[in-house]
């Protein structure tokens, strides 16, 4: 046996990511709920929350969900993850606060945010991880 496992489907990384990110929401959405009782500003209480949820999401992502590309430092695959996280996904979820929480309340400006970032951010973790973006 050479100790080389197969590559996992695309079906299956899809599987993984959503499975990671269900939980790494739940951690976001937790530490933004607890620093809001701690009277923590919305947008304040945002980057912090989703700071800890990402350091959760790129292991439990570089581990389990795709196949991390050795030719990519861990260092540089980390930064990658974090800077494409930061655009997307910390980026959608602040705008979104920014310009509906007054009109529709802070929990559904951040869950909306949350959502719509979730496909873009398969293909940031996809790239900052493998190294790829499709095939």
């Amino acid at each position: 046996m050479s100790g080389v496992q197969p590559r996992r489907s695309t079906g299956s990384k899809i599987v993984r990511f959503a499975l990671v990110g269900l939980a790494n929401t739940a951690i976001d959405l937790a530490g933004f709920f607890l620093l809001l009782k701690l009277h923590a500003p919305p947008l304040s209480a945002n980057v912090i929350s989703w700071s800890i949820a990402v350091v959760f999401s790129f292991v439990a992502n570089g581990f389990w969900s795709f196949e991390r590309n050795h030719a990519i430092r861990l260092h540089d695959a980390f930064l990658r993850f974090v800077s494409a996280g930061a655009l997307i996904s910390l980026g959608v979820s602040s705008l979104s606060i920014a310009l509906f929480a007054g009109v529709g309340g802070v929990w559904p400006a951040k869950i909306g945010g949350v959502i719509v970032a979730a496909v873009l951010n398969f293909l940031a973790a996809r790239w900052s991880i493998e190294g790829r973006l499709l095939k």
